[in-house]
């Protein structure tokens, strides 16, 4: 096995977290707003159920796979030839998304604080971090989601409370004005975010209690949800129907904190935190891109691959995702949704049907030989 690390299911769920929400906890009240206005907080909720369905899926293949990944068993289910053009389809896939990662990354800590830094220095900087994490193997990436994840996580909560004088519930009123349609538009977008469950079919392999994996799994979902509905709802509070016009609407809230005079200004401490969730995020992407593209090849080691797919990820974020980030934010809205759906979820679905379809056929082929004996 290239990956020789463990960690435990609670571990999975913690790095999860980040890898899922630190980059929609940021853009999501806009993207959802802008179709379902001041009903945005019901969007999250209807979304969640693709992020349920895709960990129950790729926790079934594990259960009938439990040493492989998805880059692995892909092979077994569908022939080695067509199995490697589907798992190069995926590593490209977590190319792509690692570079619109890192290329949102740069463009909000450019447009918060470092205006004048080119955005190479800034990738370059995550990804040289990331590249030493991802090195040490999952049980450090494991550790570090031990120390950083529960600052994130409370996050929105602690924005939330210190706004709590500020806000005004009569803004989400009336509820569901104009039917259920733009409610559940604005759901297609959190959808393939939770759908990036998709990542746990890397981690299963090396849990130490894999049969807490689906638990976790669902808890994880769950956590998401609460999180960005709190998000959703504080944008609405604060801004109103002007909640989408805004890019960063969480972090534009932040500003808005003022307490006893003296407890303000708060946004450094924020992007600070929040950074905290993109190393996990980067490094997990980092992580399943070395680990698939070796598993792939069949390397023995993913190691000396971490550094050469670095400079290849900064190269991809700086330059080729997006010329700018409102054709970017374009792409996120109208175009991921069916393109991260497709792979994270459905092809899983077919991917399992065909593996439930083998399994039947080889139980009724060894029925007939057992009885013959």
């Amino acid at each position: 096995m290239i990956e020789k690390g463990k960690i435990s299911s609670f571990q999975m769920a913690l790095i999860m977290y980040p890898t899922i929400a630190a980059t929609a906890l940021l853009t999501v009240p806009g993207i959802t707003g802008s179709y379902a206005e001041r009903d945005m907080w019901i969007s999250p909720i209807l979304g969640s159920v693709n992020g349920f369905f895709t960990a129950f899926i790729l926790y079934q293949l594990h259960r009938i796979y439990p040493k492989e990944s998805l880059i692995q068993y892909v092979e077994l289910i569908i022939g080695r030839f067509f199995g490697k053009i589907l798992g190069f389809v995926y590593l490209f896939f977590l190319l792509h998304l690692g570079s619109i990662i890192l290329r949102e990354y740069s463009t909000f800590v450019s447009v918060s604080f470092l205006q004048k830094t080119p955005p190479f220095v800034i990738i370059g900087g995550m990804i040289l971090v990331c590249a030493f994490a991802v090195s040490g193997g999952i049980e450090v990436l494991g550790r570090t989601a031990n120390l950083f994840v529960p600052i994130v996580f409370l996050l929105p909560l602690i924005t939330a409370i210190l706004l709590l004088k500020d806000f005004d519930p009569k803004h989400m009123l009336p509820i569901m004005e104009h039917g259920s349609l733009p409610v559940i538009m604005g759901a297609a977008a959190p959808q393939v975010w939770f759908g990036e469950t998709f990542l746990i079919t890397l981690i299963l392999p090396f849990l130490s209690d894999r049969d807490k994996g689906m638990k976790w799994s669902m808890i994880l979902v769950i956590g998401i949800m609460v999180n960005f509905v709190i998000t959703n709802l504080t944008a609405i509070f604060l801004f109103g129907g002007s909640a989408s016009g805004y890019a960063f609407p969480l972090f534009t809230a932040i500003r808005y904190i003022t307490v006893s005079t003296f407890f303000e200004h708060l946004e450094s401490v924020a992007i600070a935190i929040w950074i905290m969730g993109i190393f996990i995020k980067v490094s997990m992407f980092y992580y399943a891109l070395v680990l698939g593209t070796s598993q792939w090849l069949n390397l023995s080691d993913y190691r000396p691959i971490v550094f050469p797919f670095g400079f290849l990820l900064t190269v991809l974020g700086c330059q080729w995702v997006a010329p700018n980030f409102e054709e970017l934010n374009h792409f996120l809205v109208t175009i991921y949704p069916f393109y991260g759906t497709l792979l994270m979820t459905l092809i899983p679905v077919l991917l399992l049907l065909i593996a439930w379809f083998r399994k039947k056929q080889r139980n009724k082929e060894q029925a007939p030989n057992q009885s013959v004996q």
